[in-house]
């Protein structure tokens, strides 16, 4: 083989490799943000009507009130009182994949840093930190999370395992997670009075299924 055969062949061995680590840092390490996922209306009715379920609602107050009917409104135009009632009311909580990422880009600027993902027993989410143009090596570079977290119900109890969490895809070692990587928090920390014991005590059932999560609380 020819010396300038040979000189070809580093160069295009040179010249493929820079691009395809260029790829690979723009697309997987160093992304900027991700795009927000946007319902259609189908699915920005049915979002809508659990929001209002929850108590919440994201129209302007003057198409709230448009939307309320007669029987809440008085002659006045004024909100009716209402007397406290637990009485038929509904205790769980359900949302899909795509309703929970649009949340975020419709009352939020996380679309483009956060992203969630829900598959069987697990919850993950994605998360982009834009870097200070000022910080040591990585200065106005995004330094990309991820984490996940397992939820489910086991043994009439919620279970909640932190799965890992790793930086532009280097998994940080248990140590300095406090050791917290595979254990049950609930049953780790859900036996003297605190947070983890008063949400145990309040979950009734949890499952997360490929791209939904539903919660059941108690009374």
């Amino acid at each position: 083989m020819h010396w300038t055969h040979v000189l070809l062949i580093v160069l295009l061995t040179i010249v493929v490799t820079v691009a395809g680590t260029y790829w690979v840092l723009t697309t997987y390490i160093f992304v900027s943000s991700f795009k927000p996922v946007t319902l259609n209306d189908k699915e920005e009715k049915a979002l809508q009507a659990k929001l209002q379920m929850l108590g919440y609602d994201a129209q302007s107050p003057s198409r709230m009130v448009d939307d309320l009917g007669n029987d809440e409104i008085d002659e006045s135009g004024f909100l009716k009182p209402e007397r406290y009632s637990e009485q038929g009311a509904r205790r769980e909580i359900s949302f899909t994949e795509r309703e929970m990422n649009a949340l975020l880009a419709k009352n939020t600027d996380l679309a483009q840093k956060l992203a969630i993902d829900l598959a069987e027993d697990l919850v993950s989410a994605k998360l982009l930190i834009p870097l200070d143009a000022d910080f040591p090596v990585l200065g106005g570079k995004t330094l990309r999370f991820n984490t996940g977290i397992g939820m489910a119900f086991q043994n009439d109890k919620p279970v909640i395992i932190l799965k890992g969490v790793s930086i532009m895809g280097i998994p940080i070692p248990n140590a300095w997670l406090g050791g917290l990587k595979n254990i049950d928090l609930v049953s780790e920390f859900g036996v003297d009075p605190g947070f983890w014991k008063s949400f145990a005590e309040g979950v009734e059932d949890i499952q997360v299924t490929e791209g939904n999560i539903h919660i059941k609380l108690k009374e």
